[in-house]
């Protein structure tokens, strides 16, 4: 049996070490170029979204002396809560997994971070956010996401600006960042898009948070969409991972962000620091999304709804800077 092995960035706090990845037949969907001509493109995405997992299948994690044994979920993912008592130093660190399959063994290195001491944490959305996906127009989401390879793919005018702004607030040592998240209803299938796509616009390293991951074209026909709760729960367990920073959220108007930033900041109003939304409606806000921002305000939240990333930076500046 041929066997891949995904690996995504993992996380820690002075506690706990949280991996995560998938096992699957044949190949992972990072194994499709990102950057051929629209056809190939297309082709290429739709193959990203037929592929197929290994449920119930041998983890090995490794970190120096460490080995922790565990199996795959039903769909082939795996998510490793490892408690971690010794000292471990802030910044990147690698580990090790392998998995055995059949006679077949596959190991891959992975990554996990463990945030420098500060007062922020980012948190922000994907679609809409900083890529120009039209979340609210699925068939137009479709179109960009079948024909525009990563190359072709737009961010909003200076989002990278602001995001590496964010990356900086609070920090004297240059050495050293906020710890930065991406939460996205797009699915596990499009990690390496997502990953590529960052890195190719310089944004700032982050760990992770997607949606669970599809396997047939039925599926592929909805991606982003249905429910978002999931966004909601990844967010919720980031703050209570992380007690000790004051978070900054950034989402759109397109789909939910605005309720469900509110629902997180009416749990945890004293670890919830800002609120940045883009406006994406070419109409006026509509009467909830102004009511869910008035509301996290009279909890003490700075709010920023804004239209041009430069609105945004000078808000950063003026409240965090």
């Amino acid at each position: 049996m041929e066997v891949d092995l995904k690996i995504y960035s993992g996380y820690a706090n002075a506690r706990e070490i949280v991996v995560m990845g998938h096992v699957f037949k044949k190949y992972a969907p990072d194994v499709f170029d990102l950057d051929k001509r629209w056809y190939k493109h297309a082709w290429a995405v739709i193959r990203m979204f037929s592929i197929k997992t290994i449920a119930n299948t041998d983890i090995i994690f490794r970190f120096g002396n460490l080995e922790v044994k565990t199996k795959t979920l039903e769909d082939g993912y795996f998510r490793i809560t490892i408690p971690y008592e010794e000292k471990l130093d802030s910044g990147w660190h690698d580990f090790t997994i392998e998995t055995r399959v059949e006679g077949v063994v596959k190991r891959e290195k992975g990554e996990f971070v463990k945030p420098y001491a500060g007062e922020y944490g980012v948190i922000s959305d994907i679609d809409d956010t900083f890529l120009i996906s039209h979340s609210g127009n699925i068939f137009k989401k479709l179109y960009v996401l079948l024909t525009k390879n990563i190359n072709k793919r737009h961010v909003f005018e200076e989002v990278v600006e602001h995001y590496r702004l964010l990356n900086r607030i609070g920090r004297k040592d240059k050495e050293t960042n906020n710890a930065f998240f991406y939460v996205s209803s797009s699915e596990w299938n499009l990690y390496n898009f997502i990953i590529q796509f960052t890195r190719l616009h310089q944004f700032p390293k982050a760990v992770l948070h997607l949606k669970k991951i599809k396997m047939g074209i039925a599926d592929f026909l909805f991606t982003g969409g249905g429910d978002h709760n999931h966004k909601f729960y990844k967010i919720k367990h980031l703050v209570e991972f992380y007690p000790e920073l004051r978070f900054v959220l950034l989402g759109d108007d397109s789909q939910q962000d605005p309720f469900i930033y509110e629902n997180i900041s009416k749990i945890f109003p004293e670890n919830i620091s800002t609120v940045y939304i883009r406006k994406t409606r070419k109409r006026k806000s509509k009467e909830k999304v102004a009511k869910a921002l008035a509301n996290m305000e009279q909890m003490g939240i700075r709010v920023c709804y804004f239209r041009s990333s430069t609105e945004a930076m000078q808000h950063t500046r003026e409240y965090l800077g």
